[in-house]
């Protein structure tokens, strides 16, 4: 199960979307997630899906890599969706018990579950696109406005950056001393929930421990390499726009006048 989960990876490729300035990327991610809750429609949802197709495919990331991201939450993903089947007032189509199933009720579950979906593809194509230092630079740039009130914007886009870049290695670290764990004979699939509960504290310690331990080492690192922050650093490679960056802009341009005429038309 750990292996599914993909937030936080990159997917190194020499594709379209991976060349795009970071800054296009999280504005582009920031307003396609927005939009995403914008409309009602299978109209709105087909432009949505048109819109990440195309980003996917410029992508070259392979979809089942990105499906992979979905198996952890498609518990969460399926008690939302019959969660809204069974408690959206409407016309009733199947009642039983004291269940009932309307005809909104479908409706609304489909367009949450869908919107979820949509989500997770929205956000992991960001991650699987660009680099965590990339990140750090597009989120500082975007940030910078922010000085002029004394937030340490540096600091906070370089936390947020080695935040993402540790969820895989926690990750890891986690499913090695889960495998230790069941070498050693420990049971993490049978009993009760509160007996899988206390099956895991074995875990949670060492990897407590390794967290800290790692934080501690990359903090030793910063500062044998004098690290004190953004002021006066200057960049291996400073960011800057190119006409790809434009026509990415054009693109989403295009994307959110169709949303917004969809939602005021249709």
């Amino acid at each position: 199960m750990l292996r599914e989960i993909t937030i936080g990876q990159y997917y190194p490729s020499a594709s379209l979307i991976h060349r795009l300035d970071p800054r296009v990327k999280l504005v582009g991610t920031m307003v396609y997630l927005v939009s995403l809750f914008l409309f009602d429609t299978f109209y709105g949802f087909i432009a949505a899906i048109a819109f990440i197709g195309g980003i996917v495919f410029l992508s070259k990331v392979p979809v089942r890599y990105i499906l992979r991201g979905l198996k952890p939450i498609l518990f969460l993903l399926c008690f939302t969706v019959l969660f809204n089947f069974f408690l959206t007032p409407g016309d009733i189509l199947v009642k039983f018990w004291i269940f009932k199933i309307t005809k909104e009720g479908l409706y609304r579950g489909a367009f949450v579950g869908l919107r979820l979906i949509l989500l997770i593809f929205g956000s992991s194509i960001l991650t699987f696109t660009t680099t965590p230092m990339q990140l750090t630079d597009g989120l500082e740039s975007l940030m910078k406005p922010l000085k002029w009130v004394k937030v340490p914007v540096h600091d906070i886009a370089m936390m947020m950056s080695i935040a993402l870049r540790f969820i895989p290695i926690l990750l890891e670290e986690t499913d090695k001393i889960m495998k230790a764990q069941q070498a050693r004979g420990a049971d993490f699939e049978s009993g009760g929930i509160f007996t899988r509960a206390k099956a895991m504290i074995p875990i949670f310690v060492p990897l407590l421990i390794s967290a800290f331990r790692r934080a501690f080492d990359l903090a030793m690192a910063m500062e044998a390499r004098c690290y004190n922050g953004g002021a006066g650093r200057t960049k291996l490679h400073p960011l800057q726009f190119h006409m790809r960056d434009y026509l990415a802009f054009a693109y989403l341009f295009v994307y959110l006048a169709l949303i917004i005429v969809l939602r005021r038309w249709i």
